[in-house]
This record gives C-alpha cells, structure tokens and sequence, in this order.
C-alpha cells in the first residue's frame, strides 16, 4: 500500500508539472511579441530632410519592415534645432528606444553624451575617428557606428571645379561654421588652393544672423567664388545661403546636390540618400543581435555633381561645354 501511496504522489507530481508547463507556454504565446523601437534624431527640422528620411525608410521596407507592424520609429517631440539637440538626444533614451539613428557630428556627439550603451546608427557623419566617436573605421568600438561622407579630397575637387568654370578666378570666400569639428574640409582647401594659385577667405558664420555680413565682406574683399564647407549648419540654412549667393553675384559650388535644388550654381559630393538608405542594413544587423562595435564603418560608394544653369543664367555665367558634359544631372 505505502508503494502504491508514493506511486500515486509521483504520478500526480508528474501531470501537475506538464500542467504548469503547459500553462506557461500558453502564457507565453499570449503575450504580444515586442515590436523595436527606433529613436530618429534629426541634426534639425525634419522637414528640411524629408526625403533622406524617406529613403532610410525605403532601407527598412526593402529589409522586411513595416512601420507600426514590426517595427516603430519614435521621433521627438518638437522641431529639433542644433541647439536643443542634447535636450531631445536625452528625451530618446528615456523612452526606452532599441537604437538611435542620427546624422551629423554634432548631433552624433549629443546621442553619445546622452548614452554609452543604447546602440546609435549614423547614416551621415563626416569624420567619426578625428573627432573621437569611433576608434577606428575597421572596429569602431563603444556603441556608434554607421557611414561617413569621409572621401579623400572632395574639398579640393570641388574648387578645382570652380577653377574650370571661372579660369580666371584668384580669391575664394570659405563658408563653414568655426565650432565644427571636422577640420579636414578646411585643410583640404587649403592644400588645393595652394596648387591652383588661389587665395581663401574665411567665413565664419556662427549664426545665421551672420550670413549678411559674411557676403557682404566676401564682395569687398572682391572674392570671385564661394565654396561651402560640409557640415549641419550650413546645410541647415542652405536656401539662405544660395540666395545671398545669387545675390552678390558669387559663382558657388556645395557639396550636396541639395543646395543645387533650391537654387545654388553647382555641388559635387556624396550621394546622401544612399547613405540613409544603407544605414538601415546597420539597424537590421543590430535588432538581429549584431554589437555596434564589431560593425565596420562603411565609406560613399556613390558621388555626383550637379550643375543650374538658372542659377548660372540668373548671375550671368556660362559653364563650359566640358564641365556640363560631366555633370550627372543638369536643371535647366
């Protein structure tokens, strides 16, 4: 009787166990799957970048994602500007976001200072190593990676550029903003000014309360040209600057084809809807397990330039057939 007692317990204990188990696996596929979140921080209004954004987006189709299925993308709240971007940096990480993809160095070093272990994704940013986001492009380590616009000597091109379409030119007015910390555009001009024989002038523009004067100084000091260094401030307030440009009669060459699109003469540089369109790989590898560190930084595969003959009609200047010949696409 006492066997037959502890056999009954044994086989009691037993079915409960496969009941309990059972129970817990239909609790556990009751329970909805975690969609990922992805924080987006935009260097500044997102309407300025609507179609860069878009083209992430298309990335993330095209890898099998469906915003509000498998996946949501968490913007902040309010127009972001350059100088807020730590306040909405932190704001995404209090909301519990996967990853964070964000463009430029600025607002990159604004998602670092905010967090050293949510993985970041940038599509753009122009220097990661020389400014100390990533050891290396090969192992960047820490928890950023993505693409950089970094290519050898597009400065220098770019003015080369300008040299053919205005031969006689001697002077170059250098827009860029002082605190960016990719000097690299900056050391390339100089290096290809020297070669060609030409003097630069700085501007500095700190704000864009600034522009005015900046073109004003460029007239008087009898600039012949302009070259628009890389980076989110100027890129920010590109439709000012094509205008002042105009204006003062400057013949201008940017280094995206953006600037080309609302007005300016010329831009030579990389294609930036590649760039976010690529960097959604990054935020698929991640969600998949992948560690940021172990993710190489990947260089421009694609580059174009771009001419307006608008523009050039507008301050009188004709483009040489040989130039026009190489440009990838020509508004008319």
């Amino acid at each position: 009787m006492r066997h037959e007692a502890t056999g009954n317990r044994k086989f009691i204990s037993v079915v409960l166990g496969v009941f309990l188990l059972a129970l817990n696996h239909s609790a556990q596929a009751q329970q909805p799957k975690k969609i990922p979140r992805i924080g987006v921080l935009p260097p500044g209004p997102i309407s300025e970048r609507t179609h860069l954004w878009e083209a992430f987006r298309q990335g993330l189709r095209e890898l099998g994602y469906s915003e509000g299925q498998n996946i949501i993308l968490v913007f902040p709240s309010g127009e972001v500007n350059q100088e807020r971007l730590g306040q909405f940096a932190a704001e995404l990480v209090s909301r519990r976001v996967d990853v964070i993809v964000t463009a430029t160095t600025v607002a990159a070093h604004a998602v670092r200072e905010a967090t050293e272990t949510i993985p970041i994704v940038t599509p753009v940013v122009a220097d990661p190593v020389g400014t100390g986001l990533v050891a290396s492009l090969a192992r960047p380590g820490g928890n950023l990676t993505g693409l950089t616009t970094i290519a050898s000597d597009l400065t220098g091109k770019r003015l080369e550029l300008l040299k053919e379409v205005v031969p006689k030119i001697s002077r170059v007015a250098v827009l860029s903003d002082p605190t960016n910390a990719n000097d690299a555009p900056r050391k390339e001009a100089e290096i290809a000014a020297r070669a060609l024989g030409v003097q630069l002038q700085r501007l500095d523009a700190r704000s864009a309360t600034d522009f005015e004067g900046l073109f004003q100084a460029a007239t008087k000091e009898r600039a012949g040209g302009l070259i628009a260094l890389d980076d989110g401030f100027t890129f920010t307030h590109r439709m000012a600057i094509v205008k002042l440009a105009a204006k003062r009669r400057l013949p201008a060459i940017y280094y995206f084809r953006e600037f080309v699109e609302v007005g300016g003469l010329m831009s030579y540089g990389v294609h930036l809807s590649d760039l976010y369109y690529r960097a959604a790989t990054y935020v698929d590898k991640i969600l998949k397990g992948a560690k940021p560190a172990d993710l190489p930084i990947e260089q421009p595969k694609k580059f174009e330039f771009f001419i307006n003959l608008k523009a050039a009609k507008q301050i009188g200047l004709t483009i040489p057939p040989n130039v026009l010949a190489r440009a990838d696409r020509v508004i008319k």
